[in-house]
């Protein structure tokens, strides 16, 4: 299974999310010091767990469901993480 595909699995694991778009944005990050440390993505996440989450909060629960991944090739991660209801407006 690829990095992607195993970020998603975590995510999916720890929210149950009603939406989860992953994209792998390392392309943009070419020739970027960091490129060489890993990949970059950017994730959004829609899950009622995160309600009355703060932003910080919710970062912080996506990081833990992902830590295990960050050592294996993360360089980045982007991170888009709101409610069903916020999903909406």
């Amino acid at each position: 299974m690829n990095t992607a595909a195993r970020i998603e699995a975590a995510l999916r694991e720890a929210f149950a999310p009603t939406e989860l778009t992953l994209v792998d944005e390392s392309h943009l990050h070419a020739g970027h010091a960091g490129a060489l440390e890993g990949r970059h993505f950017s994730v959004r996440v829609v899950s009622p767990l995160f309600d009355g989450l703060s932003r910080v909060a919710r970062h912080r629960l996506v990081y833990d469901a992902a830590r295990s991944l960050i050592a294996e090739g993360i360089h980045a991660l982007a991170i888009d993480a709101r409610t069903p209801a916020e999903a909406q407006r």
